[in-house]
């Protein structure tokens, strides 16, 4: 497990001369070479997707987030702590959105110690909410990956089969403090199937080199607050599923949202099951989603049932799931110079400014680049299409 793959270290490559890359025009002005360099920066995720491949799309994820002395430092502003939390709140958000069936839990390590923010859960709100809270946490001390992940395998071990376990570690700092052989537990990771992926805001960390290597996982270190930012958002899709992972049909109920009438004099007021850990949450209430096998009551969805353990979702959030199996093939490029139809984009209706095009292959409605991330990242389905081939209206 020690020895790492033979690579050539940067320093013993040949000289590279990475400033050619940037060009002057006739004006002597590089923003025609820092444009293009954006533009292919926003089309390198279009072309990362796995494909029609076996994906795990009930995810069950810990966020680790490094609470050490170092998380003070200035290099992100206003400092790690701050921006850290501020991009992790922008996470949890497109996390649900994309993958609303799934589950996420926060962790905090410093102090040598680990200690969970918030339990594994559905419930957005809850992980934005510890978040906002832990803007004014005392960083101090050294982070431990060990007890970090010795709490997340404790959770994530006794999860069903069927589901991805991940861990996304964001580490500050360059040392851990363990108290035992963090090797020895790598290899238990691995026998769980836990996949850890760690984001570093220092530098290249060995030990975070093989944990990630050995379990399946991605380790990248961050170059400024926008790559922190696509590094995050690198890790909203799900993962492709290992060939080993349980094959089994889950029970979901599709509860739909009842309102007594107030006129009704049988109708009587209750609490969700939600009150019960959370006081925040709206008092006696007529109305709400209904449990199709115990008739326990929920102010909202996707949320696993506490009284029968049944998974209860809306149809559109099985459908937002179902997107990542068959992602959208990409639209072809054709640079605007040679681009003979209207230079309007069929999305949000703009004059095209980029240097392409993007045409779907179908319908053969051109876009500029914000609406095909858009529509590859966010909606997953063609516009163009959509409005050649309406859904039939049930008669």
């Amino acid at each position: 497990m020690d020895d790492e793959p033979e690579r050539t270290k940067r320093w013993e490559g040949g000289y590279e001369r990475t400033w050619e890359i940037l060009k002057e025009d006739e004006s002597g002005s590089l923003k025609a070479t820092i444009d293009d360099i954006l533009f292919k920066a926003k089309r390198k995720r279009l072309y990362e997707h796995h494909g029609q491949v076996r994906l795990g799309m009930m995810r069950h994820l810990y966020v680790v987030v490094d609470g050490s002395r170092t998380m003070e430092d200035q290099d992100l502003k206003p400092n790690r702590l701050t921006c850290t939390l501020k991009l992790l709140e922008y996470f949890v958000e497109e996390y649900f959105d994309q993958n609303p069936i799934s589950q996420i839990g926060l962790i905090v390590t410093k102090s040598k110690r680990a200690e969970k923010m918030t339990e594994l859960s559905g419930n957005s709100k809850k992980h934005v909410t510890a978040l906002k809270k832990a803007v004014d946490m005392n960083c101090s001390g050294e982070p431990s990956l060990y007890n970090s992940l010795n709490l997340a395998m404790q959770t994530l071990k006794h999860v069903p089969g069927h589901t991805s376990r991940e861990v996304l570690i964001v580490f500050s700092s360059l040392t851990t403090c363990d108290p035992a052989n963090i090797y020895d537990l790598v290899k238990c990771l691995k026998a769980v199937k836990i996949r850890v992926s760690i984001i570093g805001l220092s530098a290249e960390v060995r030990v975070c080199t093989v944990l990630a290597r050995e379990t399946g996982g991605t380790y990248h270190v961050i170059l400024d607050e926008s790559h922190y930012k696509e590094l995050l958002m690198y890790h909203v899709s799900p993962p492709p599923a290992s060939s080993s992972s349980e094959c089994s049909l889950i029970r979901m109920g599709f509860p739909q949202h009842t309102i007594a009438s107030l006129s009704d004099q049988d109708a009587k007021p209750s609490f969700s099951m939600a009150q019960l850990e959370n006081n925040s949450e709206p008092g006696l209430t007529l109305g709400g989603y209904f449990c199709p096998q115990c008739r326990a009551k929920y102010c909202e969805l996707p949320v696993e049932c506490k009284i029968c353990g049944l998974t209860l979702v809306s149809a559109p959030h099985l459908a937002r799931s179902y997107h990542h199996l068959f992602p959208l093939d990409a639209f072809q490029e054709v640079p605007l110079a040679e681009y003979q139809g209207e230079r309007y984009c069929q999305g949000c209706q703009g004059e095209m400014k980029d240097q392409s095009v993007f045409i779907c292959k179908v319908c053969q409605n051109a876009f500029c680049v914000e609406c095909d991330l858009f529509v590859h990242e966010s909606l997953h389905c063609c516009p163009g299409c959509i409005h050649e081939h309406p859904a039939p209206i049930p008669v």
